[in-house]
């Protein structure tokens, strides 16, 4: 079973007098431990299927499966409940609470579960490791960098082991480096816990870290195309930049 089926996705926006199709018919599906990457220009309607498909929003028509789960049907305290225990979320813009330290930040998703924060300790150590913020872990994010307030954000999203995880423009506001480690750690979530990855991007550096990367365009899947993980990323980035080239013209 995948992960998360989108079927024929459709939403629509009433601007003043005039109807706006953001999403025109989407189909996919992500299978569980794949690295799913979706791209297009500005306006094709990237995020607004990412929200979809996180169950922050819901499609004028169509239907998100997430986990066997139809989200349509879900009350809000049931998709609340759905949402917290299978997605972990990674923004463009951090969302890090500015009074909470770097710890008490990645902690945060058990607080808001109920969970007792003694047997998960070993878990937020670990990812603190993963991150490379282990010595960083009582500073408040006023304290850290972009690159590493992204990578608290990453950590944040893993520590309630979700099957997959949703990252909008995860490296949008940071510089080459910093976005290159983001990926790297992103990839790992993916090779070593199995988990699923969907990466909203416009960068192709960033989506070639993808196994399979789909393009949309005025609202619709236009194009895909499968990465061989065997080989190497500049390889990877020239395929990806072919495809851009004929989906985008």
């Amino acid at each position: 079973m995948p992960i998360l089926e989108a079927s024929e996705l459709r939403k629509q926006y009433q601007l003043g007098e005039h109807t706006v199709e953001a999403l025109r018919g989407v189909d996919f599906v992500v299978e569980k431990g794949q690295f799913f990457a979706i791209m297009g220009p500005s306006g094709s309607g990237k995020s607004t299927l990412l929200h979809l498909l996180g169950g922050l929003d819901k499609p004028s028509n169509g239907e998100v499966t997430l986990a066997g789960k139809r989200l349509s049907v879900l009350d809000d305290t049931k998709l609340t409940l759905v949402r917290r225990h299978n997605i972990g979320f990674v923004f463009q813009f951090f969302n890090l609470l500015p009074t909470l330290t770097a710890e008490e930040n990645i902690a945060l998703p058990l607080v808001i579960d109920g969970q007792n924060l003694r047997q998960h300790q070993a878990r937020i150590d670990a990812l603190l490791e993963l991150v490379g913020l282990t010595d960083r872990r009582h500073h408040k994010p006023d304290q850290l960098s972009g690159g590493e307030q992204q990578r608290v954000a990453l950590a944040r999203a893993l520590v309630t082991e979700p099957a997959i995880v949703l990252a909008d423009e995860p490296t949008g506001n940071l510089d080459s480096k910093s976005g290159a480690v983001v990926m790297q750690l992103l990839r790992r979530s993916c090779d070593e816990l199995n988990q699923a990855i969907v990466v909203v991007t416009h960068d192709p550096r960033a989506a070639a870290y993808a196994d399979r990367v789909v393009f949309l365009g005025d609202g619709i899947v236009v194009g895909e195309v499968f990465c061989d993980g065997d080989k190497d990323m500049s390889e990877r980035l020239r395929i990806l930049m072919e495809a851009m080239e004929e989906y985008q013209s």
